[in-house]
């Protein structure tokens, strides 16, 4: 086999993944107003609604109980609002389950207890928001600007420094 088909070959998974998520929605891109969130249960909180919330800063972040990732993305998350939320920061976690486990609420309210996490917890359980967002992944972390404008994605673990830097420039900011 030569090497220019070896490397199609290589690259032809990427190609179709990257037209998938392009072609799935991306509805929450930076630049782009956020969609609502909703579930039929809110652990820490009374429903929410992104419409409510302008004038603040918002942090939604997806996520999964059994995800490794997302247990890595958990204490920076919880940092930021212990640090941020008395000066306006909104964190919003959207448990959207994979597993059949994730999907048992109970599960989802005594890991939501042990693991310490204060802030609201929406279950995703019919994918409804992870929809609405254009959402493929878990971890992922969407700022919304006091608009109600997505200003920064951030997809898988990484990138904290540059994530609190935004979250404290849009916190600052003007209406």
């Amino acid at each position: 086999m030569t090497l220019r088909w070896m490397g199609v070959l290589v690259s032809l998974p990427l190609l179709v993944a990257a037209a998938f998520a392009v072609g799935k929605g991306g509805e929450a891109g930076a630049g782009k107003p956020a969609p609502e969130i909703s579930g039929s249960t809110w652990i820490n909180s009374a429903p929410l609604r992104i419409a409510d919330l302008k004038g603040k800063v918002i942090l939604v972040e997806f996520w999964t109980l059994a995800c490794y990732n997302c247990r890595n993305v958990e204490p920076y998350v919880k940092a930021w609002h212990a640090k941020f939320a008395a000066k306006g920061l909104v964190v919003v976690g959207v448990h959207t389950p994979e597993t059949e486990r994730e999907r048992d609420l109970k599960t989802v309210k005594d890991y939501v207890a042990e693991r310490g996490i204060r802030y609201p917890v929406v279950v995703d359980e019919g994918y409804a928001t992870w929809e609405r967002y254009g959402n493929h992944y878990w971890p992922a972390l969407y700022l919304i600007d006091k608009k109600g404008i997505v200003r920064l994605v951030q997809i898988g673990e990484g990138g904290y420094e540059q994530t609190e830097a935004r979250i404290a420039e849009l916190m600052a900011a003007g209406g």
